[in-house]
């Protein structure tokens, strides 16, 4: 057998690749990280028993109640606005809550493609993981049906000029421009404070439709799983990154919670609006202004405030990062927590 043919010289020929191309991908050349599969299957059973269906079990027939509020006080905020009554504090909450759910369909179209890209590491590897992430991603692709319906039954029952500003896939195109490590940081938080929302805030509402209340009751459901996978996956994920290249993502995070800011900041002017015209009395500018940064503040609090205040995110995020990102990520929250 000659130097050429030699089994040996072979693999370390691959070997080199291996590294040149981890190098060159701001990775570590280091073995696959470690797959928690008791993790993974856990998410795999609990998916198979919670799963379902958009008609059979959300929907059934019925419409939202327009009598009632969609969103609670603790997410919509309209308890800060003492000069609104009782009709005009229901309608804010209502538009709120169908831009709430909108908002969800925009993140969602991200979530769900990433999910399947990263899956990728799992495709010849441990198949129970790739199980979790392929019905992870299927659920994501039902979430977003269900907000595309919802949205269609909510316009049908309100007036007219409400407009939802983002353009979802352009979104999803400047999300998943960023690293890896930034998108699974973002989508954690999200998955968690859509936990925390339902919990704390619209589960022990009583005054919410109920149709409404039942669209977060079974998207919250399947989101418990989510988060426990974004949290596996964006562990591993830091797992391969080099401090130079963990450093760049904490910077895609921050520009993509930047980002988050300005949809929120569009979205909570156009629905002010929406609200202010649809009123039957002129208000103050006073008034008005008090609306604007209302709405705004209640948007922030609900999309990126109450994520940063979930001490599991902060933990987990502080694990991966030095003081120095943690303060470079505080200063840029700053704006938006005041």
């Amino acid at each position: 057998m000659s130097a050429v043919d030699s089994p040996s010289l072979h693999n370390m020929d691959l070997a080199k690749i291996k590294i040149r191309h981890a190098v060159a991908d701001n990775q570590r050349p280091v073995s696959q990280p470690y797959v928690d599969t008791v993790r993974y299957a856990k998410c795999v059973e609990v998916s198979k028993r919670i799963r379902w269906e958009i008609d059979r079990d959300v929907l059934r027939h019925r419409e939202f109640d327009f009598t009632m509020k969609f969103l609670p006080d603790g997410l919509s905020f309209v308890d800060r606005l003492p000069f609104l009554d009782a009709i005009e504090r229901r309608l804010l909450s209502q538009i709120q809550g169908r831009s709430y759910a909108n908002i969800f369909g925009l993140v969602e179209r991200f979530i769900g493609a990433k999910m399947l890209e990263v899956s990728r590491d799992h495709w010849l590897g441990d198949q129970i993981a790739l199980e979790a992430l392929v019905r992870f991603t299927e659920e994501e692709l039902k979430h977003q049906e269900l907000f595309r319906r919802i949205e269609t039954m909510i316009d049908a029952g309100m007036p007219p000029g409400y407009t939802f500003e983002p353009r979802p896939d352009d979104v999803a195109s400047v999300v998943l421009g960023k690293s890896t490590w930034s998108v699974l940081a973002l989508t954690c938080l999200i998955e968690l404070f859509t936990q925390a929302h339902y919990r704390a805030s619209i589960e022990p509402d009583s005054e919410l439709s109920p149709l409404f209340k039942d669209v977060f009751l079974f998207h919250w459901k399947e989101e418990s799983q989510h988060a426990i996978l974004d949290e596996l996956e964006w562990v591993r994920e830091n797992t391969k990154l080099m401090p130079h290249a963990r450093d760049a993502a904490v910077d895609d995070l921050i520009s993509l919670v930047g980002a988050v800011d300005a949809i929120l900041q569009a979205q909570s002017a156009a629905d002010g609006r929406y609200f202010i015209g649809l009123c039957d009395r002129s208000m103050t500018p006073v008034e008005i202004e008090t609306v604007m940064s209302t709405v705004l503040a209640a948007y922030r609090f609900q999309y990126i405030v109450s994520g940063v205040q979930i001490p599991r995110f902060g933990q987990t995020l502080n694990a991966m990062i030095s003081p120095e990102q943690a303060l470079r990520i505080s200063t840029a929250l700053a704006p938006i927590m005041g």
